[in-house]
């Protein structure tokens, strides 16, 4: 069984990604997993991409071992892109969930229904040794709620209504999101290259 580390000390997503690649026969291990305490890795990318390369191709040096990183967020129309790359810290360093909601939620507060589009965006970026990064993504199109609503998910979920839906993605089940998520669109992009690192 081959082994890929999962830049993240996320436990939700650290589970997302084992049971995706469980299916493959790859053993997925999580920063979490590791003996080894691995330091944060500062984002200091003004993209998606360059974000996630940074975690992936960092510890990929580190542990000589290929390592998947992902770097996700929102993007409000209404709000110029905005929280963006900034998603996780957008009302500040100390990273708090609820304290981002409700700053997007009040910059929308006078903002139309019709003009509340957004989308969660997930980057991949899959570092091996030796050879070139490389990148998936995925989306989730949607809208903004007027309020939170839902104990699914994290992050955002509570106010992220994905299109053709009527509940936020913290309503949906776990399974539900799991099959329309950002992060799940992005991982289904990987199909072809997992059955490459597979042989």
């Amino acid at each position: 069984m081959k082994d890929i580390i999962i830049a993240t000390k996320n436990p939700g997503k650290a589970k997302e990604f084992r049971e995706f690649f469980a299916k493959y026969n790859i053993k997925a291990v999580s920063l979490l997993d590791l003996q080894e305490e691995v330091e944060d890795i500062e984002e200091t990318g003004s993209t998606f991409e360059e974000n996630a390369a940074l975690k992936a191709e960092g510890i990929a040096t580190k542990f000589n071992l290929p390592v998947l990183a992902d770097d996700s967020g929102l993007m409000v129309d209404a709000l110029d892109g905005r929280p963006g790359i900034f998603s996780a810290r957008y009302a500040g360093e100390s990273k708090d969930d609820q304290a981002n909601l409700e700053k997007v939620l009040s910059e929308l507060n006078d903002t139309p229904d019709n003009e509340r589009t957004a989308r969660f965006v997930c980057v991949l970026a899959i570092a091996i040794p030796g050879e070139s990064t490389i990148y998936k993504k995925g989306y989730c199109e949607g809208k903004i709620a007027r309020e939170p609503k839902g104990d699914h998910g994290f992050g955002y979920d509570p106010i992220f209504i994905p299109a053709s839906f009527a509940q936020t993605m913290a309503e949906l089940t776990p399974e539900k999101k799991n099959e329309i998520s950002h992060r799940s669109n992005a991982i289904a992009q990987m199909e072809n290259w997992i059955k490459e690192f597979n042989r």
